[in-house]
This record gives C-alpha cells, sequence and structure tokens, in this order.
C-alpha cells in the first residue's frame, strides 16, 4: 500500500529539480534511498548530480546511509552542502 511523504528541496537542489518541494506516493517500506533515486530519474541529470553531494534528512534527523524505511506522513528534506559560516 502506498504511503504519502513530502519530499523537499533545498538551494541546488531546489534549482535541479525545478521546485522546492512535493509530495511523493511511495509504497511503504521505500528506503530514502529509493525515494531520492526516483526523485532523480523524474527531474533529470542535474539533479543526479546534486543529489550524490546533499546530506538526507527525515523529519529532522540525518539518514547518512539512505537505509531509513518510509512512513506515512514523513518529511524528507534533500540539503546539498552549504557554504559559509
Amino acid at each position: 500500500m502506498p504511503v504519502q511523504v513530502l519530499l523537499r528541496y533545498y538551494a541546488g537542489a531546489a534549482a535541479a529539480a525545478g521546485l522546492d518541494q512535493e509530495p511523493v506516493a511511495v509504497p511503504a517500506g521505500t528506503t530514502t534511498g529509493a525515494l531520492v533515486a526516483e526523485a532523480c530519474a523524474r527531474h533529470g541529470a542535474d539533479l543526479v548530480r546534486v543529489a550524490g553531494a546533499c546530506s538526507v534528512l527525515v523529519d529532522g534527523v540525518l539518514d547518512p546511509d539512505r537505509t531509513r524505511p518510509l512512513a506515512a506522513g514523513t518529511t524528507v528534506d534533500l540539503l546539498p552542502p552549504f557554504a559559509g559560516g
């Protein structure tokens, strides 16, 4: 059964995807890595390039291995590296 999650893009990821956020329906148990891969397939090569360098947060918590299974109502943030201080 599909679950609805919110995928939010920041900075260069938003520019590459062409939007700041989007609701996405995924099969229950989909991982953050699979969600990002699916978004890259939909949005193209620019997002593929940026996403590889991004941090992924799930409900505000870093998921460095991109292996967390997603539940309904989850918010996933795709954050490129930021410069500055």
